[in-house]
């Protein structure tokens, strides 16, 4: 029989998990709550946590103000471009190198992955000198490849992908070889399916990171209609689209909704990936 900890330690445990959740809750609801109430009840000495009325009531219309005056559909397409082409061309890249990396038997593999690794240490602003000049080289300034492109392998990925890849048994492997099966074959139909979760939460940590993403775009885009929406959230913050912050607060939460509804979506998935990808190898 396991061992489980005291009820009192238990009770304990679960109240700082909890409150920890709702410190990381209350700015998101706060902000959706904004976003309901009208100017004046923002600037308001007695600040309320639920708008005046009851729902039918709430200022409902700030966000179809915001998706008209900042022009959020614009940039909505520009950040789901960005994101998904980066998390698929992402995944695909990390997980084949990563397979490499961690079955494949090959001339300076040690090597190799020891200098992939050794990329990790440096500064991102590092990073963006030598990507901003490549990029520059290939024409890619200024539009959407130059979002694209660098992301499409990270040193993080193919360690994260090598370390699912070593937790598949050697085994399943071998029953492969002895099916006929080449390097790519196994990959596909034997490692890919066992480390799915993995790939989840990969997908989840792409996403998010393209999504979120503000000094890359800030560098690489020049004009407003290759804009993504971090770019858009600064524009509103300066009050460049609308001087409203209701209508500013609606703006941030449809821009932050895809970030929850991938999450949510995928956490069981995510949690997962993170508990296959452990300390082996």
């Amino acid at each position: 029989m396991s061992w489980r900890p005291p009820l009192p330690v238990r009770l304990l445990v679960h109240l700082l998990v909890w409150g920890a959740a709702a410190t990381m809750l209350a700015p998101f609801l706060w902000m959706v709550s904004t976003s309901l109430k009208t100017d004046a009840e923002i600037l308001a000495a007695d600040l309320t946590l639920l708008p005046g009325g009851g729902p039918l009531d709430w200022q409902w219309g700030n966000y179809l103000d915001a998706w008209n005056h900042a022009q959020l559909g614009d940039y909505y397409a520009n950040s789901v471009i960005v994101a998904l082409s980066l998390t698929a061309l992402s995944l695909t890249h990390n997980a084949l190198a990563g397979f490499a990396f961690a079955r494949l038997r090959f001339r300076g593999r040690q090597v190799t992955f020891a200098m992939v690794l050794a990329t990790m240490m440096l500064p991102a602003q590092v990073s963006f000198i030598f990507a901003y000049l490549i990029c520059g080289a290939l024409g890619y300034v200024d539009s959407l490849f130059g979002l694209i492109v660098p992301g499409m392998a990270s040193a993080f990925g193919i360690f994260y992908m090598r370390q699912a890849t070593l937790s598949v048994p050697e085994s399943l492997l071998d029953a492969g070889r002895i099916d006929g099966f080449t390097d790519f074959e196994l990959f596909w139909h034997v490692v890919r399916p066992a480390i799915t979760p993995a790939l989840a939460a990969l997908a989840i940590f792409t996403f998010m990171g393209a999504w979120n993403s503000f000094f890359w775009p800030l560098v690489m885009i020049d004009s407003r209609e290759h804009f993504t929406l971090p770019l858009a959230v600064n524009a509103l913050a300066s009050g460049q689209y609308v001087r409203s912050w209701a209508v500013q607060m609606a703006a941030l939460t449809l821009i932050t909704l895809p970030n929850v509804l991938v999450f949510l979506v995928f956490q069981r998935q995510f949690v997962r990936g993170l508990s296959l990808t452990g300390v082996k190898g």
